[in-house]
C-alpha cells in the first residue's frame, strides 16, 4: 500500500481542473450534481483516511483500547510514518469533524431563523416581506411544507418589472425545485473536511446559478428577461 494509503488526502488537489471541466463542458445540471457528489465522496474517503491513519499510528501506544490485530507490524508497515502520521492525524479530524459540525449547525440555526420570521405569512408559494431593503432568497422546505417557498421584499419588487418580477420568481423556483440546498450543503460540508475541494463548492455555487438561469428562461420565453431581471437584483440587493 505504502504512499497510496495518502492519496485520498490529496486526490482532491485535482479539484479545480475538474472544476472548470465540468463547467465548460457540462450542463448546468449535470455539473452541478456531478461536481457535489465528486466533492462528497472526496470528503468521506478523505476523512476516512484520517480515520485510519489515526487508528494504526497510534495503536501501538500503551494502554489504546485497540484490537491487538491494529497494532501488527505488517498493518503499520502498510502506512509510512505510522506514528508521524497517527499522532498528526488526531488533531486534523478532530478540526474536521469540528468543523463540520459547526457549519451544520449554523446552516440549520439560518433556516429555522428564517422559517420563524415567516411564521405568520399565509402558507403562498411566494411571501412578500414589507422591507425596504431589496432582497430575495428561496427556502427549502422542510417536513410539512413541501418544497418551500420564494421570499422576497416590497423593496425587490419596487425595482422590477412585472416580466422581470416573474423571472426572479421563475429562477428561485427553480433553486427550490432542483433542490440546490442540498447541492451546496454537501460542498460547503466538504470543503470544510478538505480544504483541496474548495474549488467544487465554488463551482457548484455558479453551476447552480447556471441551472436557475436556464430553468427561468424556459419557463418564461425569454433569456434576456431572466438576465435582465438577475442583473437588476443583483444591483439592488444590499453589499
Amino acid at each position: 500500500m505504502g504512499v497510496f494509503v495518502f492519496l485520498p488526502l490529496v486526490l482532491p488537489l485535482t479539484a479545480w481542473p475538474v472544476a472548470r471541466l465540468a463547467e465548460q463542458r457540462l450542463h448546468p445540471r449535470t455539473a452541478t450534481r456531478l461536481l457535489a457528489a465528486v466533492a462528497g465522496v472526496s470528503a468521506v474517503c478523505s476523512t476516512l483516511c484520517l480515520g485510519l491513519l489515526m487508528i494504526v499510528g497510534t495503536a501501538q501506544l500503551p494502554g489504546n483500547p485497540l484490537p491487538d490485530s491494529w497494532s501488527d507490524p505488517d498493518v503499520r508497515a502498510a502506512v509510512p510514518y505510522d506514528e508521524i502520521a497517527g499522532r498528526a492525524a488526531i488533531p486534523a479530524l478532530l478540526a474536521v469533524l469540528v468543523s463540520c459540525a459547526v457549519a451544520a449547525w449554523r446552516q440549520a440555526r439560518v433556516r429555522r431563523r428564517t422559517a420563524g420570521a415567516l411564521a405568520g405569512l399565509p402558507p403562498t408559494s411566494v411571501a412578500v416581506l414589507p422591507d425596504r431593503t431589496p432582497y430575495a432568497y428561496a427556502l427549502p422546505g422542510g417536513r410539512g411544507n413541501g418544497r418551500g417557498r420564494v421570499v422576497v421584499s416590497t423593496g425587490m419588487l419596487a425595482g422590477l418589472g412585472s416580466a422581470e418580477r416573474r423571472a426572479l420568481f421563475a429562477h428561485e423556483r427553480a433553486h427550490l425545485n432542483g433542490r440546490h440546498h442540498r447541492h451546496l450543503l454537501t460542498v460547503h460540508l466538504a470543503a470544510r473536511a478538505n480544504p483541496f475541494l474548495r474549488p467544487l463548492r465554488t463551482a457548484v455555487a455558479y453551476s447552480a446559478e447556471r441551472w436557475a438561469d436556464e430553468e427561468a428562461a424556459a419557463e418564461v420565453g425569454s433569456r434576456r428577461t431572466v438576465a435582465r431581471a438577475i442583473g437588476k437584483a443583483a444591483l439592488l440587493a444590499p453589499r
